[in-house]
């Protein structure tokens, strides 16, 4: 069974998305979900590569206005095959001035044509994937 790894690029400053951030990585524990905080220094390209040398390329996907758009069902889909993919797969959220060149041809998930801080995108990436398990549990959390 595959495990799904969420890279932040640093940790939250802002309290209230911190504390979010921390809720929905424990929601998810018990899901196959952690989270990896990354040092905030590291630039956007050594913070991608680093992740693509150990991860591989098809196993990674970053989080980026042009990628692939999902409702909250195709969303808990998608999770369902990554969890029973037998790879991990690593959702990465960008640092605040995004990946730029650096994630050009690479797998890319959007939650959204807005733009939004990273902090918020991470906690957007989490609530999701947390709305994602209650859907293929069958659980009442997601109301449509």
């Amino acid at each position: 069974m595959g495990r799904i790894v969420v890279h932040l690029h640093g940790k939250a400053k802002d309290a209230a998305f911190h504390m979010a951030i921390s809720d929905y990585a424990n929601r998810l524990s018990s899901e196959g979900v952690s989270l990896s905080e990354h040092r905030i220094r590291t630039d956007p390209e050594t913070y991608l590569s680093k992740i693509v040398q150990k991860a591989g390329k098809s196993n990674v996907i970053v989080l980026e206005e042009r990628g692939e758009m999902l409702d909250s069902i195709g969303f808990a889909e998608k999770m369902k095959k990554w969890r029973l993919s037998t790879d991990d797969i690593h959702l990465i959220v960008g640092p605040p001035g995004g990946f730029g060149e650096n994630s050009k041809g690479m797998n890319a998930l959007s939650l959204g044509l807005i733009t939004l801080p990273h902090e918020l995108a991470a906690v957007v990436l989490l609530e999701q994937l947390y709305r994602s398990s209650t859907i293929i549990k069958g659980l009442p959390y997601h109301r449509a």
